[in-house]
């Protein structure tokens, strides 16, 4: 009695089972955000006074790889923000730095993510995003010291670890 085909076939049952689940996943996600998008577009959430709604609706840009539509939202969300908390503020700027990352404006980006640490100095996403920065920009020394910044924040960020280590052999 050969085994050998059996364990082949539930071998591959099972991964094709695993990239199934994987792929519908992502699917399940690409549709809630497109349907998201639609409505807040049919919501004329583009001419809200709302500055949380022009961040959703960035935000949704931002997933979806519409970079210039976000970076211009997002400077709306700003412009509109009020009596909003500082949180919020660090929020949008660091959501603002990584669209125009994305479109490599690493000086624009470098602005935002400084004007979100100005509004939340603890905010180890946007110190991450910084270093990020001013590694494209080959300001070495900067983005190793604000890695290392990250990590006194969260020890465990595997991002800032490895640029760390990478940034180390560098200087």
């Amino acid at each position: 009695m050969n085994l050998l085909p059996q364990t082949y076939l539930l071998g591959l049952v099972g991964l094709l089972a695993i990239v199934a689940v994987v792929v519908g996943r992502q699917l399940l996600r690409v549709r809630r955000d497109e349907a998201r998008l639609m409505q807040l577009e049919q919501a004329n959430t583009a001419e809200s006074r709302q500055a949380s709604d022009l961040y959703e609706l960035g935000s949704v840009q931002l997933r979806k790889r519409l970079f210039p539509q976000a970076a211009a939202t997002l400077k709306q969300a700003l412009k509109r923000l009020g009596n909003e908390p500082d949180e919020a503020r660090a929020v949008i700027q660091n959501a603002l730095g990584f669209a125009l990352a994305a479109q490599k404006d690493y000086e624009g980006a470098s602005k935002h993510y400084k004007l979100a640490l100005k509004a939340k100095p603890d905010y180890p996403v946007a110190i991450n995003n910084l270093a990020f920065a001013q590694d494209k920009m080959l300001k070495t020394k900067e983005a190793l010291s604000l890695y290392r910044k990250t990590l006194e924040f969260e020890p465990n960020n595997s991002t800032a670890t490895k640029a760390v280590k990478k940034l180390e052999k560098r200087v």
